[in-house]
């Protein structure tokens, strides 16, 4: 049988848990991940998690319904593809685009981008930030996905999550992130989203 976009991104959602959960490396993850978004039938994806305790959820094809309605914060003219902090800083928040591949780089300064706001440019966008002598700062909310892929030397490139909210719906767009970070940091927050509340009207 045909394998859906729903099928795919349910089982990439199993393998970005069991990374999590210290059951596979950051290279298997990749390894797998390009296997499943080449995978054209169901046949293709069973062996990608069969070693894993969440494989029997992978078996069945997705429903279409799982596909759900097109999430509204996809589309949009791409904003600024870079991010540049050198003796100073660079801010991306509010509401923005993020374009498919955004670069930012600090040196001797920092960098800072939150999508709580934002919108993007495509399901999938890819940041990579660099950080020399310097850090940036990222802020993804919690109802996107986030694959944190990027490396530490003599700094860190972590991940936190301070929404402790269960992963977003496969239909949610993905955000990537990898890098370098020398002497420096790069740093992701996954924080509760930013909800535009109703105004108070008064006497209410």
């Amino acid at each position: 049988m045909r394998a859906s976009d729903a099928d795919r991104e349910r089982v990439a959602q199993v393998l970005h848990n069991a990374l999590a959960e210290g059951r596979i490396t950051v290279n298997e993850l990749e390894e797998r991940l390009t296997t499943v978004y080449a995978a054209k039938t169901l046949g293709e994806l069973k062996p990608v998690t069969a070693d894993l305790p969440s494989a029997a959820a992978t078996l069945e094809p997705a429903p279409t319904r799982a596909l759900g309605h097109p999430d509204q914060r996809i589309g949009g003219h791409p904003g600024s593809p870079v991010s540049i902090g050198v003796l100073s800083g660079a801010v991306r928040k509010g509401s923005w685009v993020l374009p498919p591949q955004h670069n930012s780089f600090a040196f001797w300064g920092g960098a800072e981008i939150d999508l709580r706001q934002a919108r993007f440019a495509d399901r999938h966008c890819t940041i990579t930030a660099v950080a020399i002598m310097g850090g940036i700062t990222i802020t993804v909310p919690d109802d996107v996905n986030v694959d944190v892929t990027g490396l530490g030397l003599m700094g860190g490139f972590t991940l936190e999550d301070k929404s402790g909210a269960p992963p977003a719906p496969p239909t949610a767009p993905t955000v990537k992130i990898n890098g370098l970070a020398f002497w420096g940091g790069v740093v992701v927050y996954r924080k509760p989203a930013k909800r535009v509340e109703p105004p108070q009207i008064e006497g209410a």
